[in-house]
């Protein structure tokens, strides 16, 4: 392969070093500086593994064995930081980690090879790397607490302060953690990253814990190389751009002995404060930013020339020539001998198994054990009349708020490490009063508010799940999901996918969702979009519509995620959280009682099967949420004109209970969805596509809601499915 500037600059810029007198290898490597001479050599050695796998990862590439050549070079001093912490601080990396994991990799006693094994395996999508088995080119490892992340757009930010978070959370809980209870969260991303709203939100997060007087240790480190692929950062922007309640440390990221000693300052400050704070690493951008990069169409030859001048590698080369401790020949002959021992052991790692199958690379996404979820949402907590005044199965027949209320008390019981908050969850008792209580029964270190952003709510939760609680937080309204939902999609529901399993993040967030709320609204406030939701794979996602499903399915979804590490989204009904009646004020038709825990296990509520209504022959009703009621008025009315119905409350939109649809639907010969949510992209897609799949023939039609947002007052009618609807529909397709 031929040699290209970076490695030809190392040669030239090593060999012309002129040695110094020897130094004892124990003492500082210079003056005022507290790297050793011997961690210098041992961190080089991690520096120069971490250039020479940027260089067999182009080598790779050109051979077409290898898939990814986003590199580290030029951020080598990573390292020091790496070197300034634990094996056990939970480490959230970005893409150009390489020294930082290696070093990590060599803290924990692993061999050399080792860590390089599990990078060229990733690099090579090998099905035996070892956290992500090939899917992608992460760092990570169970072993070594780095918990793997894309990192593409800081998304990893807000996590890493639910991370922190989670440390003292668990500790003040006097529950399990899976970091030590004086572990330190350290969080690295770029410079450009520092832009994007989630790094902004990480950052605000913890500033704000730390100004409410809360434990936050967090390190966030900035590697700021001056450039965001060809745009280029301001000079003193990242200074500027730092939260100010943040402790800020600055280093050169090209000095090994500074990043040291500020990394060393910085850590400690996190772990004895237990306060966040903001390493600036400065670095430099070498090879590009991917193989495929020209730098020369958007930088100039002087400003590459000057990034040469700052190689790290080259830098702690001279720290060793000049205290003696290396000898420029033996450097550069460390060098080759090096180099050809990765690029053959990368020629190696192109030999091992590649994932071969759709089966193979969804295996880890969301597994599924239904025997031990059913067995786990059957679990009562002993003692629970404690926590009631009165036993909810004795209250009566209940709304869906209280259904939902009572069931979140009951698991709260069973579970310390349950967890509830969002936006006025705890005080208020949310605001549609569904939460209303806990806060009492179970303190404000399980019941709490949290600040208003949706981002910081979720990204509090997947820390917390990653560490081992059991995070429901809530959202307060369906439409405020997308301010965040990258936190679903990016990272909640890849977690597993990523790790194989190593790490999980079981979440069931609670969402008021869907429209047809009275005396209030407008399109913030009434919205009924879950298409983005449901093309994410592996959530399960729950829309029950009546108290004892709702009280059921929550049990499912809490279950699921404590026994599967499930992503739980569970869409609750606005319009129905304090419905009481089915037809007439005041007959009750729409309350349920609450199960005893002796028939949780008989009412249990799989994942992914439907409810059935009625025992019609003309005519099956495929429908959801707020749908269900009025499917079931609109069927009672049919019945009276001598059409018989049967309705299906779908229940799960995600997995969709196909088998049941098919089932209910050849019951029929017709089906008629009934879908609240929008026309395109509706859920009635997915249902006329699952008919259709399922090889249904009969005649199908849908009635929805129109591709509009919701606008205020009694105009929202004009645009949302109604009962009416619903029953002209029937009459037409009934026709066909």
């Amino acid at each position: 392969m031929k040699r290209d500037a970076v490695e030809t600059h190392f040669a030239e810029t090593v060999g012309a070093l002129t040695p110094g007198p020897l130094m004892d290898p124990a003492l500082p490597i210079r003056p005022g500086t507290t790297l050793t001479g011997v961690m210098c050599r041992e961190i080089f050695g991690v520096q120069l593994a971490s250039r020479l796998l940027d260089v067999a990862a182009r080598v790779l590439r050109e051979q077409d064995e290898g898939f990814y050549t986003i590199g580290s070079a030029g951020h080598e001093g990573n390292a020091a930081v790496a070197a300034a912490t634990r094996v056990s601080d939970p480490a959230l990396l970005h893409y150009r980690s390489g020294a930082f994991y290696l070093t990590r990799s060599a803290q924990a006693g692993r061999l050399a090879e080792e860590g390089l094994r599990d990078v060229l395996l990733g690099l090579t999508a090998s099905a035996e790397e070892p956290i992500a088995g090939g899917r992608h080119k992460v760092f990570g490892h169970p072993d070594l607490a780095v918990i793997p992340q894309t990192s593409t757009i800081a998304s990893h930010l807000p996590r890493a302060a639910g991370v922190a978070f989670a440390i003292e959370w668990a500790r003040v809980l006097g529950v399990p953690s899976r970091w030590p209870a004086d572990a330190i969260a350290v969080c690295g991303f770029g410079d450009a990253s520092v832009n994007h709203a989630s790094a902004l939100t990480g950052l605000n997060a913890a500033a704000y814990s730390r100004f409410r007087g809360l434990r936050m240790p967090v390190l966030f480190v900035c590697e700021d190389n001056g450039i965001g692929i060809s745009v280029k950062t301001p000079p003193g922007w990242v200074e500027q751009a730092g939260h100010p309640l943040l402790e800020h440390f600055a280093a050169d990221g090209c000095d090994l002995a500074d990043a040291y000693d500020v990394a060393r300052r910085a850590v400690d400050h996190v772990r004895t404060t237990r306060s966040p704070a903001f390493l600036h690493l400065r670095t430099v951008r070498l090879m590009g930013h991917a193989g495929s990069d020209v730098e020369i169409a958007y930088r100039s030859r002087g400003a590459i020339a000057q990034d040469l001048d700052r190689d790290p590698l080259v830098a702690t080369a001279r720290l060793l020539v000049e205290a003696g401790l290396a000898l420029p020949d033996e450097l550069l002959t460390r060098y080759e001998a090096e180099r050809d021992h990765v690029l053959k052991l990368a020629m190696e790692c192109t030999r091992r198994p590649r994932l071969s199958s759709a089966e193979e690379v969804m295996a880890p996404i969301a597994p599924r054990r239904p025997d031990v979820v059913a067995a786990e949402a059957a679990r009562v907590a002993p003692g629970r009349e404690r926590v009631f005044g009165t036993l909810p199965e004795l209250e009566g027949g209940l709304t869906f708020a209280q259904a939902v209320n009572r069931t979140l008390a009951d698991a709260m019981a069973l579970d310390p490490e349950i967890v509830v908050f969002g936006e006025d969850v705890a005080r208020k008792g949310g605001v549609y009063g569904v939460t209303r209580g806990l806060l009492r029964r179970f303190g404000a270190e399980r019941v709490f508010d949290t600040l208003l952003d949706e981002q910081a709510i979720l990204g509090l939760a997947l820390g917390a799940g990653v560490s081992g609680l059991l995070p429901v937080p809530e959202i307060q309204y369906l439409a405020y999901l997308h301010n965040a939902l990258d936190q679903i999609r990016g990272e909640a529901a890849t977690m597993q996918f990523f790790s194989r399993g190593a790490y999980r993040n079981p979440l069931v967030l609670r969402v008021a969702s869907y429209a047809y709320q009275k005396g209030f609204g407008g399109h913030f406030h009434n919205d009924s979009s879950i298409a983005a939701l449901r093309d994410i794979p592996g959530i399960i996602l729950a829309s029950p519509s009546r108290p004892d499903d709702a009280a059921a399915m929550l049990r499912t979804c809490l279950a699921a995620a404590r026994a599967d590490g499930s992503v739980c989204v569970f869409l609750e009904p606005i319009a129905l959280y304090h419905t009481r009646d089915m037809f007439e004020k005041g007959d009750g038709g729409w309350l349920a009682p609450y199960a005893p825990p002796a028939r949780w296990a008989e009412t249990h509520v799989p994942v992914g099967r439907a409810r059935s209504y009625g025992e019609g022959r003309d005519l099956t009703i495929v429908t959801f949420g707020n749908g269900v009621r009025m499917s079931l008025r609109a069927a009672v009315k049919l019945t009276a004109e001598e059409i018989g119905c049967r309705v299906l409350d779908l229940r799960w939109l995600a997995p969709l209970p196909a088998a049941d649809l098919l089932r209910a639907a050849d019951l029929t010969g017709r089906v008629l969805i009934a879908d609240e949510t929008r026309r395109t992209g509706g859920v009635s897609e997915s249902v006329m596509a699952a008919l259709l799949d399922g090889g249904f023939t009969g005649p199908i039609a849908r009635v929805t809601s129109r591709d509009s947002f919701v606008p205020l007052g009694p105009a929202a009618q004009t645009v949302l499915m109604s009962e009416a609807d619903i029953e002209r529909a029937a009459r037409e397709l009934l026709k066909r």
